[in-house]
């Protein structure tokens, strides 16, 4: 899949490749008992699309419970190319857009360029590159096309909904719902606000000799072109298979940056796949990707804080009143199994030490599955998320299957409480 190819940009092509896909692989994922062909035949056509369809299919690599358990291994392994190496776009498109977004010659802005990248995504490919100075900085540059075809993805109504239904209970309100689904998508286009993001979470993190992220080198970044320090490090697989003391490590680390994030510096990144994560042996992780961020803000913010905090004092009660407020639940069946799958999330604190395990995260899914049930709750007590709660569930289901791949007992709550208590929020 290292091949260049051009993204399809038109929105009754793309929508072909859509229900082409769904005609060649969804019988065989019904009605065989190796879907290895069905699976392979996913990468490509998402891998070639890119956009939303490869999110689509990066999320299918390694949340556990987004496919058949008798087909897992055969998508993840067909689709975890969607990660880091999704098919490429050609390096005169490369070039041409560069220098148009920075506005000088490729030979001007860079003393070396690496033709082929060393990986390609969803939205745009990395290339290495020095800079006059001697530095040596990845440089993330968008597919070109890729702009148009996210729009053209998100005209398609059916396709909104499919990835709408990964996301959270279907909703009455689904322009709530689809606006927050544009909202965040248009924003991993802009990466200008990418890179302020980027800085926003250094500077939180700033201090934290485990948590790195990169620099941005801002004189050769623009709306399209994102330049940042060269990074190194292990993949999540490689990580996996270190010792368990260096395992617990790694997900205290990664523990501390999420919730940090979010209870203290007020922003989630809702994009926890395993390609952004770098790990060296010292127990520093290297994270990447702000593309798709959200602020924290308002009753979110301080609703978090209250269940966080009650869920660290294990007190159910205060627990499911901070629940019942932050999701603005009336009574009734849905306000009963939507407190109940809250607590769930919660449950690597309720009984930390814990070990976030692969079935433990498939339970979720399924426990999301059971509550979109509740949607046509014969009480009527079915309440729409509130707005800004819909990307939760990306996190939740992405980081925890993260996590999962590391197979260690941590004690979460002691890592929540060191750094809410630096902030004062304990």
């Amino acid at each position: 899949m290292s091949n260049s190819t051009r993204v399809p940009e038109g929105r009754l092509s793309r929508f072909a490749r859509y229900a082409g896909l769904g005609a060649r692989t969804g019988a065989k994922l019904l009605l065989s008992k190796d879907a290895k062909g069905a699976a392979e035949q996913a990468a490509l056509v998402l891998g070639d699309m890119r956009g939303l369809a490869a999110k689509v299919g990066q999320m299918a690599s390694y949340v556990d419970g987004f496919v058949p358990e008798t087909h897992r291994v055969a998508y993840e392994t067909a689709l975890r190319s969607l990660r880091t190496a999704a098919p490429t776009s050609s390096p005169e498109a490369i070039r041409r857009l560069v220098e148009e977004d920075l506005g000088a010659p490729m030979d001007e802005l860079f003393a070396e360029w690496e033709t082929e990248p060393f990986a390609s995504a969803s939205i745009g490919q990395v290339h290495r590159a020095t800079l006059a100075d001697g530095r040596r900085v990845a440089v993330k540059v968008q597919h070109p096309g890729i702009a148009k075809a996210v729009e053209s993805d998100l005209a398609n109504a059916g396709i909104f909904e499919s990835i709408a239904s990964t996301l959270g209970p279907k909703n009455v309100n689904p322009k709530q719902v689809f606006g927050e689904i544009k909202d965040r998508f248009r924003e991993e286009l802009d990466y200008e606000l990418e890179a302020e993001r980027q800085r926003h979470f250094i500077e939180l993190h700033a201090g934290d000799p485990k948590i790195h992220i990169p620099a941005v080198i801002a004189e050769r970044s623009g709306p399209r072109v994102l330049t940042m320090e060269l990074s190194h490090g292990k993949t999540l697989e490689e990580a996996a298979l270190a010792d368990e003391a260096a395992r617990r490590g790694y997900a205290e680390v990664m523990w501390r940056f999420v919730f940090k994030g979010n209870l203290v510096g007020c922003m989630f990144n809702a994009d926890p796949h395993p390609g952004n994560y770098l790990f060296r042996d010292d127990g520093t992780i290297t994270f990447l990707d702000f593309g798709c961020c959200q602020p924290i803000v308002g009753e979110r913010i301080l609703g978090g804080r209250d269940l966080h905090r009650a869920a660290l004092r294990k007190d159910d009660a205060a627990f499911e009143k901070a629940c019942v407020k932050m999701l603005g639940t009336r009574g009734g069946t849905y306000e009963a199994k939507a407190i109940a799958y809250t607590r769930a999330c919660f449950a690597p604190l309720f009984g930390s030490p814990s070990t976030i395990t692969r079935s433990y995260v498939k339970s979720l899914v399924g426990g999301m599955l059971t509550l979109k049930e509740e949607v046509s709750a014969k009480d009527g007590s079915f309440t729409a998320l509130p707005p800004g709660m819909l990307f939760i569930n990306r996190l939740q289901f992405g980081f925890y299957s993260v996590l999962a791949r590391l197979d260690v007992e941590v004690d979460y709550a002691a890592v929540e409480r060191r750094f809410l208590g630096e902030a004062g929020l304990l």
